[in-house]
């Protein structure tokens, strides 16, 4: 350093605006803080403004994803409706009405699904991570190793804890989710275009209070939906409003490469899918709507590709390296602590970006087209090629939580180092 460095001007941090829009976890709509809708904290019978009753928006968002009707529910208040200096507001936000008979409700609600809001909602960037992916790429299987390795070892590596938005989510992931594949080595059904999966909602909270929480949305939409229009409508507003997307990629969709992994495990009748969607069609139908009106028909969002099921690639493995290496990094596990390992990223994203333009080259092209900010990424989720829908080993995951700590640097929440 030189001797004028010293009385070089550090640059300025951005400034932090006053709030944040607001993107509902639950339906993906994105608005101001001040068109919220408030929850009544009581109810009267005397008085058909605070009556209980049938929340109609609420109920139509559960039909939807198959879910029960909720009925006596308590009235809907909105701000417009009290005055003004009855609005209580925190850090520059609205988050709670004193109603006119005196009784506070901080119960904030999306003014579209009438879904309660997290607390911390407009105060801090609403940032939404998507799985996407055609059909059988393993984006169950991918969010259950994910969230399971996020909650019980990744958290802990950043300073943070990785928890469910409220209890009927723990639960259902759970149940529906973790015990099924990791106490009891049942590989995870498709999920069925009947049902509509409700958004599964968790919080990567840092232990520095000074680090807003970063909120994790998992919408594991069924990719024989990508042609629904309820499904795309939906699934169109979470690609366009999330802050990061990891973009799932199975081995088997590139023809080039599929032959060769099929002789290698043995063509057993039931164990293949004989139909599946290219990558490049994936990105074309999915994104194609929403990207078509960014600026300069690209999107900036940090979009990392995921090739799944990386434990495959080992029947690509030979000498020459025509494809794999025998000692390539895709089958070492590799930990980062603190901050993202620079080195090691780059080795993968490298790798991984090479042998996706060997391999799919019109893939490639497609992505370097539409989107500004891409990494590539190699996972199991598993660590080893299940059979008869069974798994014949522990699950042991291989560098599944990658591409996320990727996006969390992206995000500026964690910083990135060269591997000293």
């Amino acid at each position: 350093m030189g001797i004028f460095d010293i009385f070089k001007k550090k640059p300025e941090p951005e400034p932090r605006p006053l709030f944040y829009d607001i993107v509902c976890p639950y339906c993906f709509s994105k608005f101001a803080p001040k068109e919220v809708v408030f929850r009544a904290a009581h109810d009267r019978e005397d008085d058909e403004d605070y009556a209980l009753g049938e929340d109609e928006e609420l109920n139509r968002y559960r039909e939807r994803f198959g879910l029960d009707s909720v009925y006596d529910m308590e009235a809907i208040l909105r701000p417009s409706d009290i005055p003004e200096e009855q609005h209580i507001f925190s850090d520059h936000v609205l988050v709670g009405l004193n109603d006119r008979y005196g009784v506070v409700t901080r119960r904030r609600l999306c003014p579209k699904c009438h879904n309660e809001l997290p607390v911390t909602a407009g105060k801090v960037p609403s940032n939404i991570i998507s799985i996407i992916g055609a059909s059988q790429v393993g984006k169950s299987v991918y969010m259950t190793s994910l969230i399971h390795t996020l909650q019980h070892t990744t958290a802990d590596h950043f300073d943070a804890a990785c928890m469910p938005l409220n209890a009927e989510i723990s639960r259902k992931f759970r149940t529906g989710y973790e015990e099924p594949l990791f106490e009891r080595g049942d590989l995870l059904a498709s999920t069925q275009k009947e049902k509509m999966q409700e958004p599964f909602i968790f919080q990567f909270v840092f232990k520095d209070e000074t680090k807003p929480p970063l909120t994790l949305v998992f919408f594991d939409v069924a990719g024989e939906g990508m042609v629904d229009e309820d499904y795309l409508g939906l699934h169109g507003q979470h690609i366009k409003n999330s802050a990061g997307i990891l973009f799932m990629v199975d081995p088997l969709q590139i023809r080039s490469i599929r032959e060769k992994i099929r002789l290698k495990f043995g063509d057993r009748p039931g164990e293949w899918v004989s139909q599946y969607d290219e990558p490049r069609d994936v990105v074309l139908t999915m994104f194609g709507d929403f990207i078509a009106y960014e600026d300069k028909g690209k999107t900036d969002i940090p979009t990392a590709v995921v090739l799944t099921k990386s434990d495959m690639l080992h029947a690509l493995k030979d000498e020459d390296g025509e494809y794999v290496k025998l000692n390539s990094n895709i089958f070492n596990n590799v930990v980062h602590r603190k901050f993202l390992n620079m080195t090691e990223f780059e080795n993968i994203n490298g790798e991984i970006s090479r042998f996706i333009e060997k391999v799919d080259r019109p893939f490639k092209g497609t992505m370097d087209v539409y989107f500004s900010d891409t990494a590539y990424f190699a996972v199991s989720a598993l660590g080893s090629n299940p059979v008869d829908q069974k798994l014949q080993s522990v699950v042991s995951p291989i560098r599944v939580d990658e591409p996320f700590i990727w996006l969390l640097y992206k995000l500026k929440y964690i910083q990135g180092r060269e591997e000293s």
